[in-house]
């Protein structure tokens, strides 16, 4: 694999400290999801994938969180869906949303690993396969990639959501491993901190009022995410690589996917790729 691919440096380092669960974040938002929210996700579930039907695809969600995005292909008409997710509070968080909102679809929730190729061998390819802000936190991002691309059906369609790099990394790697270290009672007032500094700076530069702004976050998110789940994400979020666009499309080259849409976040957000298998 070319040197650009790799940062086994930036993927040890990652790997340090870590002790926080997504799984249980999640299971913290899923107690949020009402209507609104999942009309959102299903509007973003779509714009991520440029347009391109769901309806009667193959649908398969790497690293499924909360099992959100798995519901909304269901509601778009999604054949089949099948998620999964390395987190066991992950997987039972998924299987309860589908229990309360999806029960009757052909939808299958399993535990595995984007880095265990012979659990993945196990998974008929989908038509429509979708990661996003996944594979950039399991220590081996490329690696992964390069796994996932074997769920795609020929002509089908990966949606990728990866980090790109953000100012001031060093300071962002130092606020995520000190959440790490820091004992468990004690979170919530390292996320009340950091998310108060950002909603103090938003206000400073755009003028937007705060306590509107969490209560609508939802609401402008295209995936209907809250706030508050989202800065314990972020802070709790290692291990953490880092990609472009430019090794994104180049990579895609090298094993015959063509991207089809790029969507731009702001540094240390993730941006949206799209490909699809043309060979």
């Amino acid at each position: 694999m070319p040197q650009t691919f790799v940062n086994q440096e930036a993927a040890q380092r990652a790997r340090r400290h870590i002790g926080f669960s997504f799984g249980a974040n999640w299971r913290k938002f899923a107690r949020t999801l009402d209507e609104p929210r999942i009309a959102q996700a299903e509007a973003g579930l779509r714009a991520s994938f440029g347009g391109h039907a769901i309806a009667g695809e193959r649908f398969i969600d790497v690293g499924c969180g909360s099992g959100l995005f798995s519901l909304c292909a269901t509601r778009l008409g999604a054949a089949e869906v099948v998620s999964f997710d390395v987190d066991p509070v992950s997987v039972a968080t998924a299987v309860a949303l589908k229990r309360r909102h999806a029960a009757a679809t052909a939808w299958t929730v399993l535990r595995g690993s984007a880095l265990d190729r012979a659990f993945l061998a196990g998974i008929q390819p989908g038509t429509r396969v979708y990661s996003w802000g996944v594979l950039h936190h399991t220590g081996a991002m490329w690696e992964a990639i390069d796994n996932v691309l074997t769920l795609v059906a020929p002509g089908g369609l990966l949606c990728l959501g990866l980090y790109n790099r953000p100012y001031l990394a060093p300071v962002h790697m130092a606020l995520k491993q000190t959440y790490n270290r820091t004992p468990g009672p004690l979170r919530p007032c390292m996320v009340g901190g950091y998310g108060a500094a950002l909603l103090v700076a938003r206000t400073l530069w755009r003028r937007q009022n705060p306590v509107a702004y969490v209560r609508g976050y939802g609401r402008r998110s295209m995936r209907g995410m809250s706030f508050w789940r989202d800065v314990e994400d972020w802070l709790g979020g290692l291990p953490i690589e880092y990609c472009t666009e430019a090794e994104i499309r180049t990579f895609g080259d090298a094993h015959g996917f063509e991207l089809l849409q790029v969507i731009q976040r702001p540094p240390g957000a993730n941006n949206e790729y799209l490909l699809r298998r043309v060979s």
